[in-house]
């Protein structure tokens, strides 16, 4: 049994160098691909809040008549004199 360990550490140890290497690519990709998912995260809630202040933005204003309102005060002011 002793003999297995000494062997399995002989390979562990002669692969090292590719198996940290493999380790290091795959940290790597990891990283991006969670770089990469914030970014589309951030980007699209930015999207969003810009794609709704647009369209606030974008609706016709309200217009309001006041010709009642003047004609009224023209009487109120004819019937004080």
């Amino acid at each position: 049994m002793s003999q297995q360990k000494v062997d399995r550490y002989k390979k562990e140890k002669a692969n090292r160098k590719q198996t940290i290497k493999k380790e290091k690519r795959k940290n790597v990709i990891c990283k991006m691909a969670a770089a990469t998912a914030a970014v589309v995260v951030v980007g699209g809630i930015g999207y969003s809040i810009y794609h709704t202040q647009a369209e606030k933005a974008a609706k016709a204003g309200v217009q309001v008549d006041y010709t009642a309102v003047n004609q009224l005060a023209s009487e109120l002011a004819g019937v004080s004199e």
